[in-house]
């Protein structure tokens, strides 16, 4: 929808403007200077949002300090003796002004700086006329009710700044809240698919397997018997029994995903586990040329976790980063970036750590699918690892998700309760596979 532009002019400023009018065809009538000050003050007061927009540093003790200025002239022009001007309370401009875009302090500063303007008139005054105390009491006053004013202006501003930033923190927090409900929505459908994938993968892996063994043996036997005598159909033999086998594995991986282990939390420290990881990568890929960035925080508390399952599923996750910055293309420089740090996420204290590649990364139509089984990216992935990874860390009672990276490659970000926080039962999990 479309808002509706704001007027040049607000009708506040329409009254303000008649009412001005009426001050210029009050007695004096006849001092030109006065309707032109008058103007001058109508003409700022429109324009004041403007300066102060151009200078938002300074732009509001200039506006104050014009204001003073133009009080103190009107007041010049609209007497014989300025002090004793009806025109007076336009003093109280400046002073609400101050106390409007001022805190206590300041405004009592501004007020006391437009009573020593107003005040200033006293000296030629004395020249001619003798100071009595009647007129002591006057003027007293009329300095004490402009501090009154710019005190209650300004206690009014303040109580509404602070209704205002409480408003302000209260959307924010919605805002986080939304989010945060919004990504407990999505691990939520996750674990839903998991589960009914999991349910659905167990009973069918079962039925498949006992077929293949019987295709696996015929075809075994085939092949030795036509080894010999007619060699292509033995070769065609080989080829039935190898798919048979690559069959297998791919049941085993999945029986891996669907079947529940125990699992056996104990406190550890992170930076081990890490170290761990990166060896066992390190040896699957010794020649890249891959830069590690590693960034832990000194205050870590230890986590709850099976020590084995949480190093496979770094493991997995440094694979992934490895394989997909040594396929890309781009020429950029291959930097992997792992950071760790105490978090709190909807009231539990963990601990996060980031797992950021500089590779292609991942598109945004694919950040959804992800860690569903059997999807992936690779020609040669089967889409299981992820699957894994996602389902140890659920059954360990955190989250993995995918994020944006300010690098362009992928960052996946795992949260991991502390041992304090986490569930000190064993839970079922599933056993980890190898990386997608």
């Amino acid at each position: 929808m479309l808002d509706r532009k704001r007027s040049a002019f607000d009708w506040i400023d329409l009254v303000l403007f008649l009412f001005v009018v009426c001050l210029a065809f009050l007695p004096p009538v006849d001092e030109i200077h006065k309707q032109l000050i008058l103007l001058a003050m109508v003409v700022f007061q429109f324009c004041e949002g403007r300066l102060i927009a151009w200078l938002p540093n300074r732009g509001r003790a200039y506006s104050v300090l014009i204001k003073i200025a133009l009080a103190t002239l009107l007041l010049d022009h609209t007497g014989e003796v300025g002090i004793n001007s009806t025109y007076y309370p336009i003093y109280y401009l400046p002073v609400v002004t101050a106390a409007i875009y001022f805190g206590p302090v300041g405004t009592l500063l501004w007020t006391a700086l437009a009573s020593l303007a107003y005040c200033s008139f006293l000296l030629p005054a004395l020249q001619e006329y003798e100071l009595t105390a009647e007129g002591v009491w006057i003027l007293t006053t009329r300095v004490v009710f402009f501090f009154i004013a710019g005190v209650l202006v300004n206690r009014f501003v303040v109580e509404n700044r602070r209704q205002v930033a409480r408003y302000q923190t209260l959307s924010e927090t919605l805002e986080e809240t939304n989010r945060q409900l919004q990504r407990a929505e999505a691990d939520a459908r996750r674990s839903e698919r998991l589960a009914a994938l999991g349910q659905m993968s167990a009973g069918l892996a079962h039925e498949i397997r006992n077929p293949l063994a019987v295709i696996k043996g015929s075809a075994e036997m085939l092949s030795k018997k036509l080894e010999g005598s007619q060699p292509l159909e033995g070769e065609l033999a080989g080829y039935i029994s190898s798919e048979v086998n690559r069959l297998n594995v791919l049941i085993a991986r999945f029986l891996d995903f669907a079947r529940p282990s125990q699992l056996e939390p104990q406190p550890h420290a992170l930076s081990p586990i890490l170290d761990r990881a990166f060896a066992a990568v390190k040896t699957q890929f010794p020649a890249a040329d891959v830069r590690v960035e590693r960034r832990e925080a000194s205050d870590l508390p230890p986590v709850l976790a099976d020590e084995q399952l949480c190093e496979r599923v770094f493991v997995n996750l440094i694979q992934n980063a490895y394989q997909a910055m040594l396929d890309s293309t781009d020429g950029r420089e291959r930097v992997l970036r792992v950071s760790a740090a105490r978090e709190f996420s909807q009231g539990n204290e963990g601990v996060g750590i980031v797992f950021q590649d500089s590779g292609p990364g991942v598109p945004a139509p694919l950040r959804e699918q992800i860690f569903n089984p059997f999807f992936t990216s690779k020609k040669d992935g089967i889409g299981m690892g992820l699957a894994i990874v996602a389902k140890i860390v659920d059954d360990h009672r955190g989250w993995i998700r995918l994020e944006e990276s300010s690098t362009g490659g992928a960052a996946f970000h795992v949260f991991l309760p502390v041992a304090a926080a986490a569930a000190s039962r064993s839970v079922p999990v599933a056993a980890s596979g190898p990386s997608r």
